[in-house]
């Protein structure tokens, strides 16, 4: 798939729930959101149909998001289904890992090929504190559950913030150095007024070589995203950086979303959307390779984070 610059478009982000068992500050309101109805998001079936649409012009990776993905039940049916697609290389998920430990197993057996664990603080107070309601053992216990499976990639993501960010950066970065993960740093956006300021790369990576000695760049892509890596001196796994703001990676963007309820969201800022649940439930499937195949030629050339903000309110119903 290629869009209107050029660009080879070959990963789709799916959320499947706009709900969430989290209330992280930069994400969702401390009140949560009005929820979509159960009749308006997607059936596994009806994703599955699109993903299939999509594989045949070029969909190579997908990943599964929220929300959070595990609240929705039986998460692993549809991981199941996507990896009985062709040409479709790799089914991934994105956590928050309160739910991971219990469904584990299950999402290993259905044919995950990785899953990311968003984790801001390895402090329990400070935790609880950006998530409003989170307890973090249960996230490590996800993470260290993940580790009877090398088979299955585990990466952390990591957004910084707050005056003890760089004790924060070193402890999470540990990780990295006790388990074969990756941790990657993501730069705040600028999604929510919080007034709370986010950390630039190179601050980050400063700080790390601090405690860590020279970094060493790695030319090996350790993904199909944005992430660029260094690799430190005795560590198990690698560190990464996803930085929008502060390092503009549009020019290679690869990806676009579907939301909960069958919108395909072109730009992560961008509120252009197309209505692909429309065409599955209306029974013209047959008319869905040449929509998005017309919608990615709309596909904005960049995001303009640093002029204004996102247009939709919470990164939950977006997919992000």
């Amino acid at each position: 798939m290629k869009d209107g610059y050029g660009r080879t478009i070959d990963y789709l982000r799916i959320s499947i729930t706009d709900r969430c068992n989290l209330r992280c500050t930069y994400c969702m309101p401390e009140e949560g959101i009005p929820c979509l109805a159960h009749g308006d998001i997607l059936t596994y079936e009806e994703i599955e149909t699109i993903c299939r649409a999509m594989a045949q012009i070029g969909l190579k990776h997908v990943r599964i998001t929220g929300g959070e993905p595990l609240v929705r039940r039986q998460c692993w049916r549809l991981v199941e289904k996507l990896r009985r697609i062709p040409r479709l290389q790799t089914v991934t998920l994105t956590t928050n890992g309160i739910l991971l430990a219990q469904y584990a197993q299950q999402l290993v057996e259905a044919g995950l090929d990785g899953v990311n664990i968003s984790l801001d603080t390895l402090d329990a107070d400070a935790y609880r504190e950006v998530t409003r309601c989170g307890d973090v053992s249960r996230v490590l216990a996800g993470l260290e559950e993940m580790q009877k499976y090398p088979q299955v990639t585990v990466k952390v993501n990591c957004v910084l913030g707050g005056k003890k960010w760089e004790h924060t950066a070193r402890s999470v970065a540990g990780l990295a150095k006790e388990y074969p993960v990756h941790v990657r740093f993501i730069e705040r956006m600028p999604l929510a007024d919080d007034g709370i300021q986010g950390c630039a790369q190179d601050d980050v990576l400063a700080a790390l070589e601090a405690a860590y000695g020279a970094a060493q760049p790695c030319e090996k892509p350790m993904g199909f995203g944005p992430s660029t890596y260094v690799q430190f001196t005795g560590f198990l796994g690698k560190i990464g950086f996803i930085s929008a703001v502060s390092h503009k990676f549009c020019a290679d963007c690869n990806r676009i979303r579907l939301t909960a309820d069958g919108k395909l969201r072109l730009c992560l800022q961008s509120d252009r959307m197309v209505d692909l649940r429309a065409l599955v439930r209306g029974g013209h499937t047959g008319e869905l390779i040449p929509t998005v195949q017309e919608a990615l030629a709309h596909k904005p050339q960049a995001h303009c984070f640093e002029q204004h903000g996102i247009e939709t309110a919470c990164m939950s119903q977006i997919g992000g």
